[in-house]
């Protein structure tokens, strides 16, 4: 079909899960960036060179520390494009949407979609284009100050899952990593108002599956709302013969105090060795 290519994806959740100024939110940057060595992950990891990060995406006080050391990671691989994959949280579709913009907003400036890539993409997979999932989709859009600030020379594709399943969505990304020059970034955050200790459990059955790539155990327990990105990342480095590990997690009661209804958050790499 014909792509009908608009300007601008705006930034729908600017001033809500993360700040609508340059100057505050790169404040958020430099404080996490100071306490990098707090992770609860393997530190061994930092200078590695991802091809791929699992992202948490609440908002930037509950989850930014962790998401921040994924993307710092990231920036070691200097990707010339990063594709964004997210869940959707508010429309309701099939499939997979791309946003068919030239631009995508953030605080930090106007990063550039390639075209070029996502166009090669849509001639396979024939992407939809849900503009009212794209809006306010913060599941993708938290992703994007963090790669201006990280990776300004990337280009950007962002793309959101409706129902879907881990096969498709890996058979995309097998594409994507085709370039070596190209980095996916796949958000996802994990359990949601359990009390502390329980969602510990819970997202414990996440982190191993992550770690040991085994696809089989993210249905043992793991609660994570980006859970079918994990699982086809997990596909695609088996596929590929890359490692993964985790760099951090944590839950919302580090920063909320309260321990009685909490949300899990990891973020994780992708490597090739």
């Amino acid at each position: 079909m014909e792509l009908n290519w608009q300007r601008l994806r705006e930034a729908g959740n600017r001033g809500a899960f993360y700040p609508a100024e340059k100057k505050d939110i790169i404040k958020f940057f430099d404080l996490f960036s100071q306490k990098t060595d707090k992770i609860t992950g393997k530190k061994e990891l930092l200078p590695l060179m991802p091809r791929a990060i699992v992202s948490p995406h609440a908002g930037y006080v509950y989850s930014g520390f962790t998401a921040n050391v994924a993307h710092k990671t990231l920036a070691n691989s200097k990707p010339s494009t990063i594709v964004v994959v997210g869940p959707s949280h508010r429309v309701f579709f099939r499939g997979v949407s791309a946003a068919f913009t030239e631009f995508y907003e953030t605080p930090l400036g106007l990063l550039k979609t390639n075209k070029k890539l996502l166009e090669k993409l849509d001639r396979k997979y024939n992407f939809l284009f849900e503009e009212t999932a794209h809006y306010h989709e913060h599941s993708t859009e938290t992703q994007m100050p963090f790669i201006a600030r990280y990776n300004p020379q990337a280009t950007v594709i962002e793309l959101i899952y409706g129902k879907t399943d881990e096969n498709y969505l890996s058979e995309i990304l097998n594409d994507v990593f085709t370039d070596a020059g190209t980095a996916v970034v796949i958000s996802s955050d994990l359990s949601h108002f359990y009390p502390e200790r329980k969602a510990n459990l819970l997202d414990e059955v996440c982190i191993r599956a992550f770690e040991n790539q085994d696809v089989n155990l993210f249905d043992k327990g793991c609660e994570a709302c980006g859970i079918t990105g994990m699982k086809a990342l997990v596909k695609t480095a088996q596929d590929y013969g890359w490692k993964s590990g985790v760099l951090d997690y944590r839950t919302s009661a580090g920063y909320s105090g309260n321990t009685t209804s909490v949300v899990g958050y990891m973020s994780g790499i992708v490597w090739e060795e």
